[in-house]
């Protein structure tokens, strides 16, 4: 029987609606000796169980598993991982000869939070953002082994810089089953290299796939600037799109490396692209050309509530700066992965920089993360990724 912790009277509310966290100032005690990471049982004022979930320190108390009273073991993981490949096989992303590139699972949005699985071939990558399901990797990893079947041949487990500092787990990434130094996937035909040893996220943005191939849709003997590149994944759609021309700018060597070596994968000897290692903003700011199409894809300004108003700040003014760059008639794609920035804070930010500027801006497209990052509709947190295009007189 796991141990148990008990909310103050009427916290359980956004639980009986569904909500899979419990904050720490919704508990009034918990049993004693509940480590980190532990399964926990989360029982009402009334003394009714609500839910069972990992426990942590911190704001976010209890993760929330199950609203079953049931047993988190081989069969739960099992259980879980089979309904991530099912919905993704039903939407046509996975199993998909054209694509091998894909999220498999996405925290709440899957009922499993804290975990993060990203599928690259028959690699998969999984990241821990909490310690309950870092303590699990191993029961997981057998368990996507199992339901995966020939599909996986390897997993790298990459959670050194997601899991939190003050847990002194001192983990170091590395394969956990199998091995391969293959480290090119397929996305939407496309190659490219996934550097899942060294790289943000899991090595690679999974969540772009559908922008990317939008842009593809536009780039037709368009000139193309691909700002904050990381891998390139936007300058290699807008390439196989027949842009006359792309460049593509990172302040970090290393991306610019690894959008070379995409670019070079895809179009070998091709002399439409151009890298860039500068700071996007002297860039922007430097720049005098103009562009048909401008892509903004900062990393997150805001990981946090505390950093937002700078956060805003920063979207106003590289937005103002990038439509500066867009010729009449061309298209600004910009986007925020910020979870702490809404939907709403976002769009204010850019109509205060289309202000700036003075043209005539219209939004032509809303964009968001696609269906292999499914949103718990209980859970509306999990809809991080917003975008627009624009339209610039």
């Amino acid at each position: 029987m796991y141990k148990s912790i008990y909310l103050k009277r009427g916290k359980e509310e956004s639980l009986l609606r569904f909500h899979p966290w419990v904050f720490s100032g919704a508990i009034h005690h918990a049993d004693a000796g509940i480590q980190e990471g532990e399964t926990v049982r989360v029982i009402a004022s009334t003394g009714d169980f609500i839910a069972v979930g990992h426990y942590q320190v911190g704001s976010i108390a209890v993760r929330v598993l199950s609203f079953s009273d049931i047993t988190i073991d081989q069969s739960f993981w099992r259980e879980r991982l089979a309904a991530a490949i099912t919905m993704r096989c039903h939407i046509g992303i996975a199993d998909n000869p054209e694509n091998n590139t894909y999220r498999l699972v996405h925290g709440e949005g899957d009922w499993l939070p804290g975990l993060v699985i990203d599928c690259y071939g028959s690699t998969a990558v999984m990241q821990a953002h909490s310690v309950g399901m870092h303590l699990n990797r191993m029961d997981i990893c057998q368990a996507l082994t199992d339901v995966m079947g020939g599909r996986i041949q390897q997993v790298y487990y990459k959670s050194e810089t997601t899991l939190p500092y003050k847990a002194h787990l001192e983990e170091e990434d590395g394969f956990i089953f199998g091995h391969t130094d293959d480290d090119i996937a397929v996305e939407n035909g496309l190659k490219f290299h996934v550097d899942w040893l060294r790289g943000q996220k899991t090595g690679f943005f999974v969540d772009q796939r559908e922008n990317r191939s939008l842009l593809e849709h536009y780039s037709k003997d368009k000139t193309v600037l691909n700002m904050f590149c990381y891998t390139g994944g936007f300058s290699v759609y807008a390439m196989r799109g027949g842009a006359k021309c792309v460049h593509s700018v990172d302040s970090s060597a290393k991306a610019i490396e690894i959008t070379n070596n995409n670019i070079g994968l895809n179009f070998p000897g091709d002399p439409r692209h151009e890298a860039y290692c500068e700071d996007a903003f002297r860039f922007l700011e430097e720049k005098k050309d103009k562009y048909d199409i401008v892509v903004l894809d900062p990393p997150a300004f805001a990981k946090h509530r505390a950093a937002l108003h700078n956060a805003l700040k920063g979207y106003i003014r590289l937005n103002a700066k990038g439509i500066r760059l867009v010729k009449e008639g061309g298209l600004l794609f910009t986007f925020s992965c910020s979870q702490a920035v809404s939907k709403d804070q976002f769009r204010s930010a850019v109509f205060t920089a289309a202000a700036q500027s003075g043209r005539k801006v219209r939004i032509i497209h809303q964009l968001h993360q696609p269906a292999d990052h499914p949103i718990n509709i209980y859970h509306p947190e999990g809809e991080y990724l917003k975008g627009l295009v624009l339209y610039v007189e």
